[in-house]
């Protein structure tokens, strides 16, 4: 059975960034929103709000895909998340 992996950014209000990958989004946000790990860059940050994410079919491609994106430069990550989400709403409360 093929898994499906999603490749996400998530913000603070100041809109600090945290990218990252997972199998589960659900799971994930929920664990970044619960500061389970207070030493944790998201707990630190409170990059709690989803305000982008991409499908990817394989780990290996959305490890490749994360890589790319960390590699943006800051404005080309938030041209990325406002082409899409222009008011950055939270949206996985969509």
């Amino acid at each position: 059975m093929a898994r499906t992996y999603f490749v996400y950014i998530l913000a603070s209000e100041t809109r600090e960034l945290y990218i990252g990958i997972t199998n589960n989004l659900e799971r994930r946000l929920a664990e970044h929103r619960s500061s389970w790990d207070l030493d944790s860059y998201s707990c630190r940050h409170k990059t709690t709000r989803l305000v982008y994410f991409e499908v990817a079919l394989n780990v290996r491609a959305a490890i490749r895909r994360e890589k790319r994106l960390k590699r943006l430069s800051r404005q080309r990550k938030l041209r990325l998340i406002e082409k899409l989400n222009p008011e950055w709403r939270d949206l996985a409360s969509t």
